[in-house]
Parts: C-alpha cells; sequence; structure tokens
C-alpha cells in the first residue's frame, strides 16, 4: 500500500469523531520530509480546539501508525 493510501486509512480511523463533532479532515498532501498537510471544513473552522485535534489527535494518530510521517500540518481552513 502506498504512503498515501496508509495516511488517508489513518485518517479514515480519525474522521468519524471530528465528523461527530461536525468537522470534517481531508487529506491534501505529503512532502518529502513527512509533513502531512490536510484540510479541517464544518465546525472545525475557527474551533478553540483546532491546534488540540490537529496535534493531538490527527498528528499523534498519524506518527503512530504511519512511520514514516514526521508531523501533521492544517491549511486553508474552510466552513
Amino acid at each position: 500500500m502506498s504512503l498515501e493510501n496508509r495516511i488517508i486509512k489513518s485518517l479514515d480511523r480519525i474522521r468519524p469523531y471530528i465528523q461527530r463533532d461536525g468537522g470534517n479532515i481531508e487529506f491534501v498532501s505529503v512532502n518529502e520530509e513527512g509533513i502531512v498537510t490536510v484540510k479541517f471544513f464544518g465546525a472545525c473552522v475557527g474551533c478553540s480546539l483546532q491546534v488540540f485535534t490537529l496535534k493531538g489527535g490527527v498528528e499523534a494518530l498519524l506518527m503512530e501508525e504511519v512511520p514514516e510521517v514526521n508531523g501533521v500540518e492544517a491549511i486553508d481552513y474552510v466552513a
């Protein structure tokens, strides 16, 4: 399975928890340094817990499940 597919599979595991609170997350890219870029939608936009969700949830899960991942960044928060 490709790196991108493994990242998407991991994001699919955390997505229901984000959707439960009215948000969503989408994989955008991964660079050669192992930094994954994601985009948040819905209730995640403007949420005071964005950083916790990104670093404590998404990044922690991806770094645990996909050893090539070295970090996660979010872009373009969209309502």
